[in-house]
């Protein structure tokens, strides 16, 4: 398969409205609770985001991503799917894959990882990128039972689940259970002028 730049694109337009040009990738992401369910992923389209978070900067490397992989249909998937709370239950299961993105906060030496969860953070703004870039979209979510998926996968104490991520193509928000989520779908993407995001300086 031939990785593009030309993602589907809904009926409405969900390009970001920005203060300076930024890369189209980047201004076209967006986080869609309406995926394919009949439309299966493509390995190496999930290979290549996988990539990019492995990739991503880390505090001096320690690389402390790692990640839980479950692909629709799957024994795993079901039980990822079973700990999402909220709103979050009811579309998420439509996703070809729902991806835990897990911290390492402790090394080898027992010694913390101050710095884990933000290169976690880094590795997934990667992967969410390469993701949309090949086709695919992303949408990343913390209503989950973290003690419920920590069970579910035996994962020890230095193994942190953070977010739980949606990844599949894109389908119409009328394919979406109810009014509510259908709304969310098409409001309007909003964020904050960047002047309000710099802090004044001495």
């Amino acid at each position: 398969m031939t990785l593009t730049d030309t993602a589907p694109r809904p009926a409405f337009d969900r390009a970001a409205s920005t203060s300076a040009p930024i890369l189209p990738t980047l201004a076209d992401r967006w986080s869609p609770r309406s995926f394919d369910a009949a439309k299966p992923i493509d390995e190496t389209v999930l290979t290549a985001a996988l990539e990019a978070a492995r990739w991503a900067p880390s505090a001096a490397n320690s690389q402390p991503a790692r990640f839980i992989v479950a692909r629709r249909g799957t024994p795993e998937f079901d039980a990822v799917a079973s700990s999402l709370l909220g709103f979050n239950s009811v579309w998420a299961g439509s996703a070809a894959v729902l991806i835990v993105a897990v911290a390492e906060v402790v090394d080898a030496e027992g010694k913390p990882r101050r710095w884990a969860e933000y290169d976690l953070g880094q590795a997934m703004a990667h992967l969410s990128v390469q993701a949309h870039h090949d086709g695919l979209h992303v949408h990343q979510m913390g209503g989950f039972d973290v003690a419920a998926l920590t069970e579910a996968f035996s994962l020890p104490a230095s193994l942190v689940p953070l977010t739980i991520t949606a990844l599949g193509h894109l389908a119409s928000a009328d394919a979406l259970p109810d009014d509510a989520l259908r709304a969310r779908e098409t409001a309007p993407r909003t964020r904050l002028p960047l002047a309000d995001l710099l802090l004044p300086t001495p």
